[in-house]
């Protein structure tokens, strides 16, 4: 049988295509609900990132200043002002009761943009003329399963709504050109636009380049031109995104500029930022990694994408979506890989992609039924892994989460995790020994992977919230009891923005070098005025930075602890003769030197 006879034959389903596309819509609706929805209330906020995000966003809400982004006193121009947003209107919304760690508002927008584009992946699949019927839901469920998505997807960070607009433009534009009868376009530019509006001019330049890079190898870029309007969209795009540039230019002058198109954009892709390095091929074992255990598909995958490209073979449109997601991947792979600074995170606005080439893996049938069994393989490895657990958990170490190894290991959960693994994949494994290659058994494998979010995911999600954050927030707590009037705050060593979140109080964060004392004794000393009442101020420190001997030098009364950190109380006034005493030994200061990354 050759692979189109397949491909015709696979497509056959007892459901009509209309109603059979409901029900995966539905299925990927109750899988986003259950990996991504699921407890999202349960955890405190995560260090230090994410932490940053929700302190704007709720800043907005709280302020009415809907225009410039602020954390801990400071403007923040790392990101544009859409996740901050979202994150405010979210705030706003939601009370205490239903929110009280302020969780739910900070990552709905990551949860919800990680399930619109399991649906938008199903919706574009099914245009798709080439692809079974199962597809659809295959595809969503491929891009909802990969475990950078399962981590990010439940994260209050900027990534996963960028995917979000990057994937509907993207798709969006496919579908335009692919089906003559509903050429709209529109959407595709204000999502477009939105991407902008959530980070920067990559949201605009790697749409793009996908475009450009498409257009010429199917050789028809009159054709693609003509479905997605590019002078028209364009502007719509600008339209959509300007606005808030020019304002917060207008607003803020320079230090917006600079901070965001110099800092946070050029600087960060010309040259290392925060110690971010990576080799050329940094991203091959990220996107290995973001595409485990269906890794051997996606190279079966990336095989029907790149067919015909050696000879330029323009495709029909409405079979040409492997070719478009492998420019798609290909683009934003080359893209990060050129620059500088290296995150596993960049890789998400291809991860769409990568799930399309999953779902439409097609071939001869030996290769599909070898690509089906790498995957059980795979399967079978992580399993097997995850149930030796106590031989290697024990090697993980973390100062900021003692007790973690041994907590998981009583708790049975990475065997849980292991067990259902192999469980799945035993499944699956009896249905290829049945018929060579079933229909639908891709989805039939990665529904079942499903429960590790309710069962294994969110469970160790709460143990780390509560052997990491939940220390903080107490010791949050702790100041927010005892904190005088108009007594500043401060933090030395660990540095957590969240306890700026949850003090609801500006923070002065020192490092932990001697460096440290010195800069917190000059910003904080006492100075007898009406503008300086407190003579003394309160300072949260962690164990190991209390231990060292130029901080175990500073005069102070301890009010409390929790987990790590402690809570001390400081007389400004002898803090600042220790840090004059610092500087007499040659200690450097370092408060004043611009820092972009500040908080």
């Amino acid at each position: 049988m050759n692979g189109r006879r397949f491909s015709l034959l696979a497509r056959r389903t007892v459901l009509g295509p209309r109603r059979g596309l409901w029900i995966q819509l539905l299925l990927l609706l109750a899988v986003g609900g259950l990996l991504f929805l699921w407890q999202l209330n349960a955890v405190g906020q995560v260090d230090e990132t994410p932490a940053l995000f929700a302190a704007a966003g709720r800043a907005m809400a709280e302020t009415g200043d809907w225009i410039t982004p602020r954390v801990n006193g400071h403007p923040r121009f790392d990101k544009p002002v859409l996740i901050y947003w979202l994150i405010g209107l979210a705030s706003a919304g939601l009370p205490a009761a239903v929110d009280p760690l302020g969780s739910l508002a900070a990552c709905l927008p990551s949860a919800l943009a990680t399930m619109a584009v399991m649906l938008a992946l199903a919706v574009t699949v099914r245009l798709d003329r080439g692809a079974a019927a199962t597809a659809p839901l295959a595809a969503g469920l491929a891009f909802a399963l990969s475990p950078l998505v399962l981590v990010w997807g439940r994260v209050s960070v900027s990534d996963p709504l960028l995917t979000a607009c990057v994937a509907l433009a993207l798709l969006g534009f496919w579908s335009a050109y692919a089906d003559p009868h509903s050429r709209r376009p529109w959407l595709a530019w204000v999502a477009l636009g939105l991407a902008v509006l959530t980070k920067g001019p990559v949201g605009l330049l790697l749409p793009l380049l996908v475009l450009l890079v498409f257009a010429w190898l199917q050789r028809d870029a009159g054709g693609l031109a003509r479905a997605i309007h590019p002078a028209s969209g364009l502007a719509l795009t600008l339209a959509v995104a300007l606005p808030w540039y020019l304002i917060v230019w207008q607003r803020e002058g320079g230090a917006f500029v600079q901070s965001f198109f110099g800092y946070h954009n050029l600087q960060r892709f010309t040259q290392v930022v925060n110690h971010h390095a990576g080799p050329w091929w940094f991203y091959l074992p990220v996107l290995a990694l973001a595409s485990f255990p269906v890794l051997p598909l996606l190279l079966l995958g990336l095989t029907c994408g790149a067919r015909g490209l050696r000879r330029r073979e323009p495709l029909r449109a409405a079979e040409s979506l492997p070719r478009f997601a492998f420019c798609w991947l290909v683009v934003v792979l080359v893209f990060f890989s050129l620059s500088a600074t290296k995150l596993p995170s960049y890789l998400l606005p291809g991860l769409p992609a990568m799930a399309l080439l999953v779902a439409l893996a097609d071939g001869p049938p030996p290769l599909l039924r070898s690509g089906r069994l790498g995957t059980l393989l795979l399967m079978v490895l992580l399993g097997g892994v995850l149930l030796a657990s106590s031989t290697w958990l024990p090697l993980v170490r973390d100062p900021e989460m003692p007790g973690l190894a041994e907590g998981l290991i009583a708790s049975g959960l990475v065997v849980r995790a292991g067990v259902l693994i192999l469980v799945v994949a035993a499944v699956g494994g009896w249905r290829l020994l049945r018929c060579p290659l079933p229909r639908a058994w891709l989805p039939s494998v990665q529904l079942p992977l499903a429960l590790l979010g309710p069962w294994v995911l969110a469970p160790l999600a709460l143990r780390a919230d509560q052997l990491r954050q939940a220390p903080v927030r107490d010791i949050a707590a702790a100041v927010r009891q005892l904190r005088r009037p108009a007594e500043p705050l401060a933090m030395a060593g660990i540095n957590k923005p969240s306890l700026h979140y949850y003090s609801r109080q500006v923070v002065h964060y020192a490092g932990q070098p001697a460096t440290g004392v010195r800069n917190l004794g000059e910003q904080l000393g006492f100075r007898q005025g009406p503008r300086d009442p407190s003579p003394t101020l309160l300072l949260v420190i962690d164990a190991g930075t209390a231990a060292l001997p130029h901080w175990r030098a500073v005069p102070h009364r301890a009010l409390a602890s929790a987990g790590l950190y402690r809570l001390w109380r400081v007389e400004r006034q002898r803090l600042a003769e220790l840090s004059r005493g610092l500087a007499r030994q040659g200690v450097p200061s370092t408060w004043r030197a611009p820092n972009p990354e500040r908080y």
